[in-house]
């Protein structure tokens, strides 16, 4: 989590920007949907049968009909934006540059497998919710690394799902705890933020949509540092380097022997001269050296 908050206040309008401008959109949209379908006015209590009977189906209808259209703007909202946010982190973890207007189109690009895909997600979550609540629990930490998975390395809708659940295969409880801490952050804020924003009367979704950007990028941001943990996990550590054998020494090359050299006889008074001596150390006389032996000679002595 220190991660996440680290990463997150470091770039905070990279992830705050777009999560405030969609909590204008489906703030502005649920009220567009509220005066498109009105409440009916409520009968009399001792009126007819039939005309509570009808009250109650269109009180109905307009409940549904409200509900259907600022779900499905907001589900859609959120996801392009939850998209934006993983592919901005993406980007600052992988040194790329920065663009919003570039994450909006290819966040747009993958929008069918990101709906696809939290389709088929949300039908088997609220399918295992139903079936004694664990199961349910478990889908949601088998599929928590979907949306990474579709923006980082483009899978399609079938294909994240698999992929996400062998990321998070043998790290369900490192998982969920993560998952467990993020929602009860974004539970407490938004009661908080809840009861702060209903004190501005009907400018409250104005409020509620600058405070609900405040929490709402910390779900993306830690799933995307959590995809790119277990990627790091799952790949074999480098084979140890074994140490370069030193080569062995040259020799040190042996001293030459010193070979003898032969004195020269002074012929005058028999004294031993230098090889290289012209005149007698003693007598002083010219020394007579002997003559050298052609080559065939030497080789037969």
């Amino acid at each position: 989590m220190a991660q996440t908050f680290n990463l997150y206040f470091s770039n905070f309008f990279l992830f705050f920007v777009p999560f405030l401008v969609a909590g204008f959109l489906t703030g502005g949209w649920g009220k567009i949907v509220s005066s498109m379908f009105p409440v009916p006015a409520s009968p009399h209590p001792t009126a007819p049968p039939d005309v509570l009977l009808s009250y109650l189906f269109s009180l109905l209808r307009v409940l549904f009909a409200t509900l259907f259209l600022s779900i499905l703007v907001s589900w859609i909202v959120d996801t392009v934006v939850g998209g934006m946010v993983v592919k901005v982190a993406s980007d600052i973890l992988e040194r790329r540059s920065i663009d919003l207007s570039e994450s909006l189109d290819f966040t747009v690009s993958r929008l069918p497998s990101l709906l696809g895909a939290g389709i088929v997600t949300g039908i088997l979550i609220v399918v295992g919710l139903v079936c004694l609540i664990v199961p349910g629990i478990i889908l949601r930490i088998m599929f928590s690394l979907v949306m990474p998975t579709i923006i980082i390395e483009r899978a399609g809708v079938f294909d994240s799902l698999s992929r996400s659940r062998r990321l998070v295969g043998g790290r369900w409880l490192k998982t969920f705890g993560l998952l467990l801490a993020i929602y009860i952050i974004i539970f407490v804020t938004g009661l908080i933020f809840g009861v702060v924003s209903s004190v501005f009367g009907s400018a409250d979704w104005i409020v509620s949509g600058v405070l609900g950007a405040l929490v709402s990028p910390i779900l993306p941001i830690a799933a995307t540092l959590y995809y790119y943990s277990m990627v790091t996990r799952e790949q074999p550590p480098p084979p140890p380097r074994l140490p370069t054998p030193t080569p062995p020494a040259a020799p040190e090359p042996r001293p030459s022997p010193p070979q003898p050299s032969a004195k020269i006889h002074c012929v005058y008074c028999g004294s031993e001269n230098q090889p290289d001596a012209i005149f007698c150390q003693k007598c002083g006389n010219k020394l007579v050296k002997p003559p050298s032996l052609p080559r065939e000679d030497k080789q037969k002595k």
